[in-house]
C-alpha cells in the first residue's frame, strides 16, 4: 500500500489499492462502525443501480467536479484524481462514508471524455470501431469525519465490434452517447457496441464493484449479498476478474 500526500488538495495520508488487481497483500483496516452511512456522490443512475446490488443501504448527492485532464496526466491518474475530487466535493456530510467514481475512457493513451455534441460522438465512435480501448476507474472512499480515504483504480480493456456508419448514427440520434465517456454505454440494448472485453464489467458500465467491496471490506463494511452472483445476475456477463481482485492477485 502507498500512502500519497496531495500538495493540490489538503495533503491528508491517501491510501491506495494497486492497480489491475496486482494487490500484493489486501490491507484490512478496523472500522467501528456496525451500519455506516454510505453516501454516493454521483448522479448517474447506472451507478446507483450497480451500488444498490451490494445490498447495503445508501444515500445520493451530487458533486460538480470538472473533469478536466491536466497536462500529461495519464487516464488512471485522471480517474484516481476525480475521484477523489467528487468524494471531496461532498464532505458536508461528516458522520457518512462517501463513496466516489470516475471513469475514463483511453485510446491509444489519448483520453476521450464525454462528446460535446453528436458531431463529436460520431466522430469518437468511428475512432473506436474494431478496435481495443481501455476504461478505467478510479474508486474512493472518504471519511470525512477523520479525513481518511481508500482508492483503487483498475482498467478494462475493450473490445469493439464493426458496427456501421447506420448503427452509429441511429445510437447517437437517440441521445444515449451525449453523456457518456467515449459516446457509448456498454449495456446499450439497442447499439451493443463491445465486441469483447479483458477485466471488469461493471467497470465500463460505470462502477467497479468488486473493487468497490475490497475497499469496503478494507473498512470492515460487508455487504450481505453475493456481489459477484448479483452483478452477473444484473449485467447478464460472465464474471472473471471478481475472486482475483478481492484476494488482490
Amino acid at each position: 500500500m502507498k500512502v500519497l500526500t496531495n500538495q493540490d488538495e489538503d495533503a491528508r495520508p491517501v491510501s491506495i489499492l494497486p492497480d489491475f488487481y496486482n494487490c500484493a497483500t489486501c490491507v484490512t483496516i478496523a472500522s467501528t462502525m456496525r451500519k455506516p452511512r454510505l453516501l454516493l456522490a454521483s448522479q448517474s443512475p447506472r451507478r446507483r443501480e450497480l451500488l444498490a446490488l451490494l445490498g447495503l443501504p445508501f444515500e445520493v448527492t451530487v458533486a460538480n467536479v470538472a473533469e478536466v485532464p491536466r497536462a500529461d496526466e495519464s487516464p488512471a491518474e485522471l480517474a484516481i484524481r476525480l475521484s477523489r475530487a467528487k468524494a471531496r466535493a461532498v464532505v458536508t456530510y461528516p458522520d457518512a462514508i462517501v463513496i466516489a467514481c470516475d471513469t475514463v475512457v483511453a485510446l491509444d493513451g489519448e483520453i476521450l471524455g464525454k462528446p460535446r455534441d453528436a458531431i463529436e460522438a460520431i466522430s469518437m465512435l468511428h475512432r473506436l470501431r474494431g478496435r481495443y480501448h481501455t476504461v478505467y476507474s478510479g474508486v474512493t472512499l472518504l471519511e470525512p469525519a477523520t479525513g481518511r480515504a481508500l482508492i483503487d483504480v483498475t482498467g478494462t480493456h475493450v473490445m469493439m465490434r464493426a458496427y456501421t456508419d447506420v448503427e452509429i448514427a441511429a445510437y447517437v440520434a437517440s441521445g444515449d452517447s451525449l453523456d457518456k465517456a467515449g459516446a457509448y454505454a456498454v449495456q446499450h440494448p439497442g447499439f451493443h457496441p463491445v465486441a469483447a472485453l479483458q477485466g471488469c464489467y461493471a467497470n465500463v458500465v460505470g462502477l467497479p464493484l468488486c473493487h468497490l467491496t475490497r475497499c469496503l471490506h478494507a473498512w470492515g463494511v460487508e455487504p450481505p449479498y453475493d456481489v459477484s452472483a448479483a452483478c452477473q445476475s444484473h449485467t447478464g456477463h460472465h464474471c472473471t476478474v471478481y475472486a482475483t481482485a478481492l484476494s488482490g492477485q
